[in-house]
């Protein structure tokens, strides 16, 4: 959890409406303003939940929460239609019985690595934003249902063997859950937890490749990483990548979770007409006073008058660190990162009606340039990486605010 006397906030209400306009930067909504389905597909939903309705095995505190999400979520994704959204909510009193506030980002309805990838650099953003500068991401995978099937089945058969050092009060739950009795000995520092099973180890290649996609993500971003098997959930909410940013303590090195996400398919399907993909991150901040935020506050970030689209693969991973950039110059933009067509980028671009357009494909990414275009003239300009915020300011392309820094 985030301590503010850690931060350069005063208030939790300071840390959240940073975080709401770093959010709006790339594209999130708050998800109370987004409209819900039909009422007849919200009837359909609720009644193949009904159908599915079986007790979930939460693993983790942070797990219960999620529920409430991904039924909202549910309601609302629309089919092609990938959904960004943040939420803020109050998860009442942590371990230490500190009361907190939750800042959640959600993207539904997209099923590729890019949808891990962006919450992990926006939530890094609102992290690093807030003044924690020494900071750890860990990642895992649990791979599929059957991957994770093995591995909670060797798992189980693991405690049965250090039944004797377990305390008595966990010993039932060994039995039932033997993935839930691992996640509370990792966090009680159990001496058999580097001995277990390990999640990675079972998974199939096409798993292997898939994690691999999101690792790869991360290290074009810039982004640190450590592979951790600790990295764990239940498999009721959570498949294939787990991730959990910590800060760190320069003068201990103690490490403190500060946010915590994953892919949710398993439990947004749950409460959808259909299989939905779905992936969140949530940042657990100390609550300390009021944290009403005005919704005048919420439309802090300048409307964009570009939009970033991206062709190839290795455009897609490039785009991450050119909008981190971009943010940090104050440059407003639209983008469609969430899109795999140009094409469908293209028509969105052209529904917001943006005068300008920047374009990175694959000879861009591999040159480090990218084309600045003029919508009304089709002009074209290629502009080295590290030139475009001053390119775009000096051109005056841009809407700019200090706030989105």
């Amino acid at each position: 959890m985030l301590y503010l006397k850690d931060t350069r906030h005063a208030s939790t209400a300071a840390f959240l409406e940073s975080a709401m306009r770093i959010a709006g930067f790339y594209g999130f909504l708050p998800i109370d303003t987004i409209p819900l389905k039909q009422s007849h597909e919200i009837k359909s939903m609720r009644e193949r939940a009904a159908k599915n309705e079986t007790a979930i095995a939460f693993a983790r505190r942070e797990e219960r929460m999620l529920v409430s999400a991904a039924k909202r979520c549910a309601a609302c994704a629309r089919i092609n239609e990938p959904l960004l959204a943040w939420r803020i909510s109050d998860t009442g009193r942590d371990r230490d019985d500190t009361p907190t506030t939750t800042f959640e980002l959600h993207v539904v309805g997209n099923a590729s690595a890019v949808s891990e990838a962006l919450l992990i650099a926006v939530a890094d953003a609102i992290v690093r934003a807030a003044g924690i500068s020494t900071r750890i991401l860990h990642i895992n995978s649990i791979g599929s249902p059957e991957s994770s099937n093995r591995f909670v089945r060797d798992v189980g058969s693991y405690l049965r063997k250090h039944l004797e050092s377990i305390s008595a009060t966990l010993r039932p739950r060994a039995a039932i859950d033997p993935l839930g009795t691992l996640v509370t000995l990792i966090e009680r520092g159990h001496p058999a937890i580097p001995r277990a099973p390990q999640a990675a180890e079972y998974l199939i290649e096409e798993e292997r490749q898939r994690f691999w996609n999101v690792l790869e993500y991360l290290e074009v971003a810039g982004l640190p990483y450590e592979l951790s098997p600790h990295v764990l959930g239940s498999r009721d909410c959570w498949e294939h990548s787990l991730y959990q940013i910590s800060s760190i303590n320069k003068s201990t090195g103690a490490r403190t979770p500060i946010a915590f996400g994953g892919r949710y398919d398993p439990l947004a399907s749950r409460y959808a007409a259909a299989a939905l993909p779905a992936a969140t991150i949530a940042i657990a901040c100390e609550t300390r006073g009021t944290v009403e935020i005005e919704t005048s506050e919420r439309n802090t970030t300048p409307t964009p008058s570009m939009y970033f689209a991206h062709l190839g693969a290795e455009a897609r991973r490039r785009s991450l660190s050119v909008m981190e950039k971009l943010r940090e110059q104050g440059i407003a933009i639209h983008q469609g990162l969430v899109y795999e067509r140009l094409g469908d980028q293209m028509a969105i671009a052209q529904r917001l009606a943006v005068p300008y357009i920047l374009i990175m494909g694959h000879k861009e990414a591999a040159e480090n340039t990218i084309i600045v275009r003029e919508v009304a003239t089709n002009y074209q300009e290629s502009v080295p990486l590290p030139d475009l915020p001053s390119y775009l300011k000096r051109h005056r392309f841009v809407n700019t605010s200090p706030a989105l820094a």
